[in-house]
């Protein structure tokens, strides 16, 4: 029976700001990437996220991403990699002084917006972010996109590492998620959603703008911050056993 952990970003509101609905996307997911106060979420926000994780047995991961609430983590800052070897260490560090406190182990760590998709194909980015995962903890899970460099860094600096697929993104010609503004970047139909997912875990692809691209997955994202993560996620669960794919969390 193929098996596959199903993750979300969540825990990305910040004061009396909310985005997305965490409670109805989280109990259909595996894992849960909890924004650790960098690009977004704040001290009660990631309190109350780890608080529902553990009430709905979902596995807590941290979040970190580039220090830019205003653009919510999506734009490159210009660090040097030991800015974000240390931004990264001291997120983690953050999230688990609070995981700790409600009794909730940390799994794993998955980088957010600009810092993942550049440590996917920057090899200083990644060092540098397996490093600071590395300084924290070699028992945690670093989660990168498939097929790249950044799971080959963590592999390399003695981490357990995911392969990271996404079910609501569009993919291009050599692996890597299509920028944000591309058309076809955002998949939000629940169906296609679904059929994606089914793809990556019994076939090992995806549709790219050329044919098929190979994409092998320990884990599928579902992101929670646009309209319908709901319906998708329920969707996405419920289709996945339909077809025989054990759900569970890394």
């Amino acid at each position: 029976m193929p098996a596959i952990d199903l993750n979300c970003d969540c825990g990305e509101s910040f004061g009396v700001w909310s985005l997305g609905d965490d409670a109805a996307v989280l109990c259909h997911v595996t894992s849960a990437n909890v924004a650790c106060g960098a690009h977004a979420g704040d001290p009660e926000v990631m309190r109350r996220t780890v608080r529902l994780c553990r009430s709905l047995g979902v596995a807590v991961g941290a979040h970190p991403g580039f220090p830019d609430l205003q653009g919510f983590g999506r734009r490159p800052l210009p660090m040097s990699p030991s800015e974000i070897e240390t931004t990264v260490l001291a997120q983690i560090g953050s999230l688990y002084a609070i995981a700790r406190a409600e009794g909730v182990p940390l799994r794993h760590v998955k980088p957010h917006g600009a810092l993942y998709n550049l440590a996917a194909v920057t090899p200083a980015v990644a060092e540098a972010l397996a490093r600071g995962v590395a300084a924290f903890s070699r028992e945690l899970i670093l989660v990168g996109l498939a097929g790249s460099l950044l799971v080959e860094a963590g592999a390399a600096a003695g981490l357990p590492v995911a392969r990271e697929a996404f079910a609501d993104r569009g993919y291009a010609a050599n692996g890597t998620l299509l920028p944000r503004d591309a058309p076809g970047a955002l998949i939000l139909d629940p169906a296609q959603c679904l059929a994606q997912a089914l793809s990556i875990v019994t076939a090992s692809q995806v549709s790219g703008p050329d044919g098929p691209v190979a994409v092998i997955a320990d884990t599928l994202c579902i992101h929670g911050d646009a309209p319908g993560a709901a319906e998708r996620a329920a969707l996405l669960r419920q289709g996945l056993v339909a077809a025989g794919v054990e759900v569970r969390s890394l």
